[in-house]
């Protein structure tokens, strides 16, 4: 072993030239990036190895590229160690402490969700922080601390006293132990916050070869377009007449959706004790599935006795949109209900007859609005082959509506919530008592958790991962499934004591998923969810590209907080934004669904339209807000996508926009054509140390100021943008204000003001000099993303004046910036006329072109 608090021996001379001075040291008990110290006090059984001295590229198979721009930052960051006396299957220490010092951070709020937390000293850290950023504006750098995987431990960073930041490595197994390592965490510095994030996890996936970056992989089909998830719609409630009337309702309305998923309920599940070969009844709320199991690995008795052609006849069945509501609305007064029991059974009550009285008639009354086979009661048969079952729903579903590309479907990571019943399919498994870590205990209160440790998890025994995956996965591509949604994955942790340990039952999991996923959804159709955890990226991301990157919508706290409808939409739009910065290195970040008739619907809408992934919500039939919808997706379900993944502008880094009762959360991306920054106030609630919850701060939910700049946009992060950061002049256009203005990069900032729950899009678009005029395409103004619509723009001095063209998609009023009005203009060949005002306003109107896919062509002829 080395000297404490010196490099240990090198074993791959990986970059060493005497030319490049390593930027990371540690030395005397400070660890310090360019001489500033950034942890004091660092104990003498902790290592600092440069990555050059660690790292074995060799055994590595990131491409070429990826290797040599690894090598080029090599100097920047290296590998944290510790060795104490005795082997244990978790440790603890110290990594040295800081304070005065300011700080982000990503921790597990739940075992499956993360969340942002900023401080500035080691012990405001959170239980479970996945990564920690540190401002060192002593040398205008950022330093990150990644916990990491080790062998077969893996690392989270938790609060120590007097400023001390702890790492905590644990195998989940209480037979794998050791007492030392070499590279259980991570160091990294760089001046520019966004590049630091590549940087280190390019470093990572080079040196741990599990993972592969977002860059090495192909995407879902799914990201650029728009979709609807029968989640909220019919909770387990869902089935196919259901189903069928929901995209229906969509392609009535002008939108259809490009892809379909069918959220949890689809599934052959009962409880243990039911009759093993029958699925349960009436499961209608999240949490009564929860300690169901998988019986069969196709689709459950509503989806199997559907018939061919049911749907497409003149006489298919008719569905009433009020009928999941009322059913939903009855299994909450059930779930409360039963809650009060609990309760007072905790309280000491001893006479619960009347609870249980009222519990029983619930029941009662939601079987009856349920009904026996189901929400609807029209489908009755059952056979088997190519005219019944998921196989003849798919088919009919494309043969109707045909821009319906892609059908996804749920399942659990390890099958169902509860597993796989054991004895029910060909498959090994058994009930495992499921034990939680120590350092989950600071999470929050979880009732997915408290039902899964109460009935355990029917774990498929980890030699049979392919076998399981890929029984599941071809049946599904055999009847018209393209895609998965993989739920619930962060429960292995809790079943891993008999399989040695979480990292290798995670391995094994893993590599069957991914094996799965390329040789039945093409490699890339799949999204991950419940997955917000270090040891799923780490280990689990070889070929998943997409994945949530905050927790679930909830249209109200399901605690009872009357203000949580407002409140919980601003918490979402942060954990999304923030989880981007590590999880957008990976995968491409999906910021799940909303509901458009939510009394904060545009919000939502407003972060979707520039988070750079696909836009997907969870109507109930029969309540949509088109209106809000075309402000989103093209008529052909399309979407004006942004070029990069959405982030944090830099001033928000290091404050916190949710109950500071004065930061507005703002978020940069860019466009082929220009940049954009939205600014949102999600001011009114979040996280409680203390009570370990998200709550809400009444007294934040006001209005906000700030200002925006176009230097705020990073330009220099998408290479296609980086030409557009150093523009002479920017036009400006504020989308709900409707205002458009010039800036410069010199120019002061642009003062805005939000209400609670409100939001600017301001989008930044190059200003091009040709002489005569000056000009810069907006993009069709009634999308939320106008940016998004600019296609193709180009210009050439004729003979007969200063020809501009622009390509469009979408339809609506185009609005560019133009110093001087253009002498004609021409829209798919035919002149047009066009309104401009000297304030450089210059629009016209642009229809939708299906056989062009949407597409105008508009010249304007400016005079020399």
């Amino acid at each position: 072993m080395a000297p404490p608090n010196e490099p240990v021996n090198p074993i791959f001379n990986f970059c060493k030239s005497p030319r490049v001075k390593h930027h990371v040291h540690l030395s005397r008990g400070k660890l310090s990036v360019k001489g500033v110290p950034i942890l004091s006090d660092v104990p003498s059984n902790v290592t600092f190895t440069p990555f050059s001295s660690l790292c074995e590229p060799s055994k590595s198979d990131a491409p070429p590229t990826l290797l040599q721009y690894v090598q080029s930052v090599s100097h920047r960051g290296g590998f944290l160690g510790f060795a104490k006396d005795d082997p244990s299957d978790r440790l603890m220490n110290s990594l040295g402490r800081f304070s005065g010092r300011d700080f982000l951070s990503i921790f597990r709020f739940k075992t499956w969700w993360s969340t942002m937390w900023v401080g500035s000293s080691g012990s405001d850290l959170q239980m479970e922080t996945q990564w920690v950023l540190l401002d060192v504006p002593e040398v205008d750098s950022y330093a990150v601390i990644l916990p990491i995987v080790e062998g077969s431990f893996r690392s989270a960073l938790h609060p120590g006293s007097d400023g001390h930041v702890m790492i905590c490595a644990e195998s989940g197994c209480s037979q794998v132990r050791t007492s030392s390592f070499d590279a259980i965490a991570y160091v990294h510095v760089s001046r520019n916050p966004y590049t630091l994030m590549r940087e280190a996890y390019s470093a990572l996936r080079v040196h741990l070869n599990t993972f592969r970056l977002l860059e090495e992989k192909a995407v879902p089909s799914i990201a650029d377009k728009f979709g609807w998830c029968t989640w909220d719609a019919f909770h387990l409630a869902v089935e196919p007449v259901g189903v069928w009337h929901g995209v229906k309702d969509f392609a009535e309305g002008g939108i259809s959706p490009r892809f379909l998923i069918i959220d949890d309920g689809w599934q052959s599940i009962n409880l243990d004790g039911q009759d093993p070969s029958k699925d349960a009844k009436n499961l209608i709320l999240g949490g009564t599935q929860m300690t169901a199991r998988l019986h069969r690995l196709d689709e459950g008795e509503k989806f199997r006795k559907y018939e061919g052609g049911t749907m497409l006849g003149p006489d298919a069945p008719a569905f009433d949109p009020r009928k999941p509501k009322m059913v939903i609305s009855k299994a909450i007064e059930l779930e409360r209900a039963e809650k009060d029991l609990n309760a007072a059974g905790r309280d000491g009550a001893t006479d619960l007859s009347e609870l249980e009285s009222r519990i029983e008639k619930l029941r009662r009354e939601l079987d009856e609005i349920v009904g026996d086979e189901g929400q609807n009661e029209v489908i009755k048969g059952e056979g088997k082959g190519e005219s019944f079952g998921m196989r003849a729903f798919t088919r009919d579903l494309r043969q109707k509506f045909k821009g319906l590309d892609d059908i996804y479907v749920w399942h659990a990571l390890c099958g169902a919530w509860g597993g796989v019943r054991p004895g029910s399919t060909h498959l090994n498994s058994k009930v495992t008592p499921c034990k939680l870590s120590p350092g989950l205990s600071g999470t929050m209160d979880d009732l997915a958790v408290d039902k899964i440790v109460e009935g355990g998890i029917g774990l498929v025994h980890p030699s049979q991962a392919n076998d399981f995956y890929d029984s599941m996965h071809s049946y599904l591509a055999s009847v018209g499934i393209t895609g998965v949604k993989v739920d619930v994955i962060h429960t292995l942790e809790y079943v891993s004591e008999d399989y040695g340990g979480r990292v290798e039952l995670a391995k094994a999991y893993y590599k069957g998923l991914s094996n799965s996923v390329t040789k039945n959804f093409k490699g890339s159709g799949v999204i991950s969810s419940m997955q917000q955890c270090n040891d799923f990226f780490l280990l689990g991301t070889r070929q998943i590209s997409m994945g949530r990157v905050g927790d679930d919508f909830w249209f109200q706290d399901p605690n009872g907080d009357p203000m949580g409808v407002y409140w919980l939409q601003g918490v979402h739009m942060i954990h999304c934004a923030y989880n981007s910065l590590w999880m957008g290195q990976i995968m491409q970040p999906d910021w799940d669904m909303f509901q458009t008739d939510h009394l904060c619907a545009e919000f939502h809408a407003g972060s979707r339209a520039i988070c750079g992934g696909p836009i997907y919500v969870s109507d109930s039939v029969g309540r949509h807000n088109f209106g809000l919808l075309r402000k989103l997706v093209f008529p052909d379900g399309t979407i004006p996508k942004c070029q990069h993944f959405a982030l944090p502008t830099r001033d928000c880094l290091f404050k916190n926009p949710l109950f500071d009762n004065k930061t507005v959360l703002k978020l940069w991306n860019v466009n082929k054509y220009g940049g954009v920054i939205g600014a949102f106030n999600c001011q009114g609630a979040g996280w409680d140390p203390k009570e370990r919850r998200i709550k809400g701060h009444p007294e934040c939910y006001k209005a906000v100021s700030g200002s925006v700049h176009v230097t705020e946009v990073e330009w220099d992060q998408n290479d296609e943008a980086a030409r557009m950061g150093g523009a002479e002049e920017y036009a400006v256009c504020m989308s709900r204000a409707e205002r458009l203005l010039l800036t410069t990069r010199e120019s002061d900032p642009i003062p805005v003001t939000l209400d609670p729950s409100s939001f600017e899009i301001f989008s930044f678009v190059p200003v091009v000099n040709l002489g005569p005029v000056k000009f810069a395409p907006i993009g069709v103004a009634d999308m939320l993303n106008s940016g998004g619509t600019v296609q193709e723009v180009g210009w050439e001095d004729c003979t007969s004046g200063i020809r501009v063209s622009v390509r469009i998609k979408g339809r609506g009023r185009f609005l560019a910036y133009s110093s001087g009005s253009p002498r004609s203009c021409r829209l798919n060949g035919e002149e047009v006329g066009f309104e401009w005002s000297v304030d450089g306003t210059l629009a016209l109107s642009v229809p939708w072109v299906e056989a062009a896919g949407g597409i105008s062509d508009v010249i304007f002829l400016f005079s020399h």
